[in-house]
C-alpha cells in the first residue's frame, strides 16, 4: 500500500504539471494557430512575416538583457562628495591649489568658485539613467508590453524602469529649486538659463518615442542629455564665478521641506498599495511601487550628501553635521534592502513579508530626520 503523504505529494506535482501545461498551451495556441495558417500561405508572405519574427525576437531579446543587467548601480556612489571637514559653501570664492598659486612676481591666479555639489550629481544621476542604461520606459518594447499587457500589470520586467523613473522624480524635483531659489539671489535676479533648460528638459515626456500620437518627436534620452548638459554647463559658469548659488539657511529650509513632502506623497502611495492588497508574492503592482521608492531614496541618498557639501557654512553654522551624518547613514542602510522578490503580504503574516511596509518605514525614517534638522534650521 502507498503511503498516503507519498500520494498526496505526487499527484500534487501531477496537478501543478498540468497547470503549467495548461498555462503554456493558452499562451502558445494562437502562434500554433498562426503557424498552420502561414504553412499554407506563399513564400513572399512566409519571408515577411518570418523576418519581423527575427526583429521581434531580438527586440524583446534586447529589452530583456537591459531590464536584468544594472550598468553602474552602485548604492555608495556619492561617497566622493561626503567630506564632513568642508565649511565652504557653493559659489563662494575658493583658493586654488597650492601648485596652482601663481608666484609672487606673475599675475595671480583667476579668480575660482566652489561648484555645486547638487548640480553635479543631479548631472551624473542623469547620466547613470539614459547613458550608462538604457531609458526603458520609452523603448518600443516597453511601449508594446507583453503580447499587450502593460509590464506594470505582470510580474516581468518592470522593476528597472520604476527605479529609473523614482529617481527622474527626484530630477524633476531637485531641478524646480534649483531654478526657483537655489539659483538665484533670493528668488529675485534673473534665472539662470542653463537652470531653466535642464528643468524643461527634465519635464519631457518619459516615455517619448521618435513617432509620438502627433508625429515625430525627440525620444526621452535624447532631451534628458541636454539636462545634463546644461546642469554642467551652470556648474562651469559657477566655477568661475559667473553665475549664482545663493547658499542661505532659509533656502536649505524649503529645500528640505520640498524634499519631506516628496518622501511623504511616496510613502502615501505605498500605505494605499498595502491597503489595497495582501496578495504576498502575487502581487503584481507591488515591484514598481517598491522600486520607484527604492529609486526615490537611491536619488535623495546623493542629492543630501551633496546638499550638506553646497550648504557646508550653514551646516556648520547651526551644528548640524551630527544630525546630518546620522541622516546619512540610515538612508545608507535603508538601500541595503533589495528582495529578489517584492511582496505584499500581511504586515503581521509569518510567511509573506511586506516589503512595502519595510520601505514605507525607510521613507518616513528619513523624513523624520529632515523634519528634526529643518526645526533646527527654523530656530
Amino acid at each position: 500500500m502507498h503511503d498516503p503523504i507519498v500520494t498526496f505529494v505526487a499527484r500534487l506535482f501531477q496537478w501543478l504539471g498540468r497547470g503549467i501545461g495548461f498555462a503554456f498551451g493558452i499562451v502558445l495556441w494562437p502562434f500554433m494557430r498562426f503557424g498552420r495558417w502561414l504553412s499554407g500561405r506563399g513564400l513572399l508572405l512566409k519571408t515577411g512575416f518570418g523576418a519581423l519574427a527575427i526583429v521581434l525576437l531580438c527586440l524583446y531579446g534586447y529589452f530583456f538583457y537591459v531590464t536584468q543587467w544594472w550598468t553602474n548601480f552602485n548604492p555608495d556612489y556619492p561617497v566622493a562628495w561626503i567630506n564632513a571637514a568642508d565649511t565652504t559653501a557653493a559659489g563662494d570664492p575658493v583658493q586654488p591649489a597650492p601648485e596652482a598659486q601663481a608666484p609672487t612676481n606673475e599675475v595671480t591666479a583667476a579668480a575660482s568658485c566652489k561648484p555645486s555639489a547638487i548640480a553635479a550629481v543631479s548631472a551624473d544621476l542623469v547620466d547613470f539613467n539614459v547613458n550608462q542604461n538604457a531609458w526603458i520606459s520609452s523603448m518600443l518594447v516597453s511601449k508594446l508590453g507583453l503580447f499587450g499587457i502593460d509590464w506594470r500589470r505582470t510580474p516581468f520586467f518592470d522593476n528597472k524602469a520604476a527605479f529609473q523613473l523614482g529617481i527622474n522624480q527626484v530630477m524633476r524635483r531637485t531641478t524646480t529649486e534649483l531654478v526657483d531659489t537655489l539659483g538665484r539671489v533670493r528668488g529675485t535676479s534673473q534665472i539662470d538659463q542653463n537652470l531653466q533648460d535642464a528643468r524643461t528638459a527634465l519635464a519631457w515626456n518619459e516615455d517619448a518615442w521618435y513617432i509620438g500620437w502627433r508625429g515625430p518627436t525627440r525620444p526621452t534620452p535624447s532631451v534628458y542629455r541636454d539636462a545634463i548638459r546644461k546642469l554642467r554647463a551652470f556648474n562651469a559658469s559657477l566655477e568661475k564665478c559667473q553665475a549664482t548659488f545663493d547658499a542661505r539657511a532659509d533656502n536649505l529650509m524649503q529645500f528640505l521641506d520640498r524634499i519631506a513632502s516628496d518622501i511623504g506623497s511616496t510613502s502615501d502611495i505605498l500605505r494605499a498599495r498595502i491597503e489595497a492588497s495582501n496578495a504576498g508574492w502575487f502581487d503584481m503592482r507591488a515591484d514598481d511601487r517598491f522600486w520607484f521608492a527604492y529609486g526615490q531614496l537611491y536619488a535623495y541618498y546623493g542629492i543630501l550628501v551633496a546638499t550638506r557639501s553646497d550648504f557646508a557654512a550653514v551646516i556648520a553654522e547651526r551644528n548640524l553635521t551630527t544630525l546630518w551624518t546620522r541622516m546619512q547613514k540610515q538612508l545608507r542602510n535603508s538601500l541595503d534592502v533589495q528582495p529578489w522578490i517584492i511582496s505584499n503580504g500581511s504586515e503581521s503574516s509569518s510567511f509573506f513579508p511586506s516589503h512595502l511596509a519595510t520601505m514605507g518605514f525607510s521613507l518616513l525614517q528619513v523624513r523624520s530626520n529632515i523634519v528634526e534638522i529643518r526645526s533646527v534650521l527654523d530656530r
